[in-house]
């Protein structure tokens, strides 16, 4: 399912699969392993992926249909942090690039 899943987010943002792997830093061999269904990625990849693309972690595994994180039922202090550890993630990983 998360070769599918991948695939469609891929398409969806008009990427060919070197220009995908270019924005996580893997190879395109790579994105053709994970969605041909050769290789998972890792529980990193997984969390920058979702984190770049702003999709949840359950729809690229195949668990929700639904692409966004849903929030319903959180308070807006658990959003608030949330969203901390989202900026948190993505500062590490441009500090990482450098």
């Amino acid at each position: 399912m998360f070769g599918e899943r991948i695939k469609e987010l891929r398409l969806s943002l008009k990427l060919n699969q070197v220009e995908f792997g270019k924005t996580l830093n893997v190879t395109k061999q790579c994105v053709c392993n994970w969605e041909n269904g050769n290789i998972q990625p890792s529980a990193d990849m997984l969390i920058r992926i979702a984190t770049k693309y702003s999709v949840s972690v359950d729809f690229l595994l195949g668990l929700s249909q639904n692409r966004g994180i849903d929030v319903s039922g959180l308070t807006n202090e658990q959003i608030s942090h949330i969203q901390m550890l989202i900026n948190d993630l993505q500062q590490n990983n441009n500090g990482e690039k450098s």
